[in-house]
């Protein structure tokens, strides 16, 4: 079996569709164990007290609004090199979400900064880059709407895909280019020193897990709406012919 198989329309169709509600049904699950574990029933930080909370929102709302960039850049190099439909629409079914989680970061972000750095908005380096990546997600959806030819939408929207992805990088790794910046380091990594407290970051990776799963779902949900529609409006172009 192919991986290839699943650019077939009708075949990621029937192979997804089961899988939505499941994914939706974790993710709830995750969410409400993960929020009230973490909000209710962890102690407040010595340095920040109730504050440091925001992080089971914020935390994994910013990594999936750069992870889902990252799988709209998968997705749009894939219909450059194969013209496979499915990926196309993929990344853009992807990019509302994107943009949505990137919203709730910014968000999330300033209410943290608010009472840290005694500011709602600093032009710190990773602020900065998350915001234009923000931009970055309203203008490809709107070029998405501007083009009426969908193949030409797919090869313009896959290059802004490109570019935009220097900015995914830089909201990423922004702490580390940049050492002046407010904003600290990563909360969660693969060197155990540089993780926050246990008590803090396990109810976090169930949050983490309840937004992967969200996003997924909402991915695969939208991309087969998609799919639907593209059909739709090939089936109203034919009948328009027919009828001429």
């Amino acid at each position: 079996m192919s991986i290839w198989e699943y650019a077939n329309p009708k075949k990621f169709i029937a192979t997804t569709t089961p899988v939505i509600p499941w994914a939706f049904g974790g993710a709830m699950l995750c969410l409400l164990v993960g929020l009230v574990w973490g909000f209710f029933l962890t102690p407040q930080a010595d340095r920040f007290g109730s504050t440091v909370k925001i992080i089971y929102v914020h935390v994994p709302s910013a990594m999936m609004a750069i992870n889902a960039w990252a799988m709209m850049l998968v997705a749009s190099l894939i219909w450059l090199i194969r013209r496979h439909h499915v990926s196309a629409l993929a990344a853009k079914a992807a990019a509302p979400v994107g943009m949505t989680m990137t919203l709730i970061a910014l968000f999330t972000g300033a209410v943290w900064g608010q009472p840290m750095w005694g500011t709602w908005w600093a032009w710190d380096p990773r602020l900065t880059s998350f915001l234009i990546l923000f931009l970055f997600y309203l203008g490809y959806i709107a070029l998405w709407e501007a083009i009426p030819d969908p193949d030409q939408a797919a090869d313009l929207t896959s290059v802004l895909c490109l570019v935009g992805s220097v900015f995914a990088i830089l909201s990423r790794y922004a702490v580390l280019f940049w050492n002046q910046g407010l904003h600290q380091g990563a909360t969660l990594s693969l060197d155990a020193k540089e993780n926050i407290s246990d008590v803090y970051w396990f109810p976090l990776l169930v949050c983490l897990a309840g937004f992967i799963l969200l996003f997924v779902a909402l991915v695969l949900m939208r991309t087969g709406t998609e799919i639907r529609v593209r059909r739709l409006r090939a089936l109203e172009r034919q009948a328009q012919r027919a009828l001429a």
